[in-house]
């Protein structure tokens, strides 16, 4: 098991993130919450904790900035129904502490707000993981309480324009609506192209 990889960034993209490492160049990828951590960096040679997935028909190395949100991968993909893609779409909608306080208190409609998850799979990660999920360690991160204006009762057609057009650009969705939510509570009347622009330099 390769447990990481420490080398030069020569890549990084929202999903994917290429490290050359001894002369090896290694595709990773990524979780959002990784990419903007990588972002942050101010420097080209970074470290990442690994989880080697190999399938017949797939050989895939994701790369994570602590130890803890690896841990949280892990444990997402014991459940039933739970792959390597879904588990990253999870930790792209929310960041690793809020993943921990969401399934810790059962909160089952905040898991159901991340693409492809339906409300038995959501609560089927809550029964699975709530005693295991509070004994992860996640680096000094406090648990992040999720925020109400995650679940806004208004309809807003702006706001569903703009998060619509961030998820065809690959983000998350649950992700996209917190940015857009905070852009819109500082400038109720932006237009949507604006929400996105913001957004972007955000996600």
């Amino acid at each position: 098991m390769i447990d990481y990889i420490h080398g030069e960034m020569t890549c990084l993209n929202p999903t994917f993130a290429i490290i050359e490492a001894a002369g090896v160049g290694y595709e990773i990828n990524i979780a959002l919450p990784t990419y903007t951590s990588l972002i942050a960096t101010d420097t080209k040679d970074v470290k990442l904790f690994t989880e080697e997935i190999i399938r017949e028909d797939t050989h895939q190395l994701f790369g994570f900035f602590s130890k803890g949100e690896r841990e949280i991968f892990v444990l997402l993909m014991t459940v039933s129904g739970i792959g390597a893609n879904t588990a990253r779409m999870i930790m792209s909608a929310y960041s690793a502490g809020e993943l921990r306080q969401i399934i810790a208190t059962g909160n089952a409609r905040a898991l159901g707000q991340v693409k492809g998850l339906g409300p038995k799979t959501a609560q089927r990660i809550i029964v699975d993981l709530k005693d295991k999920i509070l004994k992860v360690e996640l680096d000094g991160q406090s648990t992040e309480q999720v925020p109400d204006e995650l679940f806004p009762t208004e309809n807003n057609p702006v706001k569903d324009e703009a998060v619509s057009a961030l998820v065809l650009l690959g983000f998350a969705p649950a992700a996209s609506g917190k940015v857009v939510d905070k852009i819109l509570k500082e400038s109720p009347a932006a237009k949507v192209e604006v929400i996105i622009k913001q957004a972007l330099k955000m996600l």
